[in-house]
């Protein structure tokens, strides 16, 4: 998406050897799982469903087609990757990926695909797989804008009995993306909107929930007691871009309100959005900020579904670079992990924090590269494990890499 231009910080590219299944961490507390494939695979996303995790990437295929595949993890071991699509008119970016999702046998996934000549000019298109269906329906609509603008940065859960609330950052108003403005922007400003996705793919409730956003942080959501929940970084008119939060009350969203005010003043889109997650009514947010110049990772509770926020708690140890991600364990418990710069590298770290701010001793997952070629790290939580997906770089060569810890760990 736009100009990923960022803090001194983001923009050093260290080559660091990712953690391998012959390093093996204290006492064994990380599990290293084969990968699924071998290398040029990239952008890991991973689901759970509670039962079991569900792995997708995107593999190379050769200089012009891309494939976006998954895979389901039976006894930790990764089943045998399924193709679910490829096409050589993708737009490919380390921060806007595609993702998988299910609810109760239905799988939805999405890519990228361009929609003109244009640089920043592409779609967002679906891929359904009903339950016991054998074959993918691929290419459906999220949007029916028809603008040949940007959309992108989706977030999808299971919603109601068997469908997907989803949302996304929406181009429809920047126009003239392929007349040589800046990313699309020539117009007005980026927005987020959501709707509900059958497993057939029909569209519903398709709606506007901010109509000024930052222009190429990821969106997360949550489904409430309440009804559904979207955080995401949002972008004042003075370019303050703190995280803010609708939330879908009485048949409308309300008017955005932020997280917290940290008072983040930057001119261009720093590529670090937030994420979310909810049991009932207790709602956590985890962000990356660096407001007065202190790069911080931050977690924060809601015990109303989002209407009301605890202060939040700084979990980093070291310089963040962010990159976050975010699980309830239970009504009071949650775990966080994020990337941190770390003498000349950088680490994944997660921890376990309560919702009155104590934290566990926070876990190294691995060292990794912190640069755009790490991607943006995974953590899903699975009965009593936690699993970590994040792409390790190695002679040039992506090749996603998966792990687990024991939640007892914690």
């Amino acid at each position: 998406m736009p100009n990923y231009k960022y803090l001194g910080l983001m923009a050093l590219t260290l080559f660091l050897v990712s953690c391998g299944p012959e390093e093996k961490k204290a006492q064994e507390i990380v599990h290293h799982i084969p990968s699924p494939e071998g290398s040029s695979n990239f952008l890991p996303y991973l689901f759970s469903n509670s039962d079991q995790a569900i792995l997708s990437w995107v593999h190379t295929v050769n200089d012009s087609t891309t494939q976006l595949k998954y895979s389901y993890l039976y006894n930790d071991e990764w089943q045998a990757p399924k193709e679910i699509i490829k096409g050589s008119d993708w737009f490919v970016n380390w921060a806007d990926f595609p993702l998988i999702a299910e609810n109760k046998g239905n799988l939805i996934s999405h890519i990228l695909q361009k929609s003109s000549a244009g640089t920043y000019s592409y779609d967002i298109t679906l891929n359904l797989l009903p339950k016991g269906d054998d074959e993918w329906k691929t290419g459906l609509p999220l949007h029916t804008d028809g603008t040949k603008t940007e959309h992108g940065f989706v977030s999808a859960i299971p919603f109601k009995d068997d469908e997907f609330f989803m949302t996304w950052l929406d181009g429809r108003n920047t126009g003239k993306a392929a007349k040589g403005h800046d990313h699309g922007h020539g117009g007005g400003a980026m927005s987020i909107r959501a709707a509900v996705v059958s497993p057939t793919g029909t569209l519903s409730e398709e709606a506007l929930v901010d109509a000024r956003t930052c222009d190429c942080c990821g969106t997360t959501s949550a489904i409430t007691s309440n009804g559904p929940v979207v955080l995401y970084r949002d972008r004042t008119e003075d370019e303050t871009r703190d995280i803010s939060i609708s939330r879908f009350v009485h048949g409308a969203w309300t008017s955005p309100t932020p997280v917290h005010r940290d008072g983040w003043e930057i001119k261009g889109c720093p590529v670090n959005g937030p994420k979310s997650d909810a049991i009932d009514n207790t709602l956590v947010a985890a962000w990356f900020t660096a407001a007065k110049n202190q790069p911080v990772v931050k977690v924060a509770f809601s015990a109303d579904g989002g209407e009301n926020f605890n202060a939040p708690f700084v979990i980093n140890e070291h310089a963040a670079i962010g990159r976050v991600d975010v699980v309830m364990v239970d009504a009071e418990n949650a775990i966080a992990s994020w990337m941190e710069s770390v003498g000349d590298g950088a680490q994944l770290k997660a921890v376990r924090i309560h919702i009155s701010g104590k934290l566990s001793t926070p876990i190294v997952i691995c060292q990794i590269d912190a640069s755009r070629k790490a991607g943006f790290p995974q953590m899903e939580l699975v009965k009593d494990k936690v699993y970590f997906a994040w792409t390790a770089v190695r002679d040039d060569t992506p090749r996603v890499q998966t792990a687990f810890v024991h939640l007892e760990n914690f």
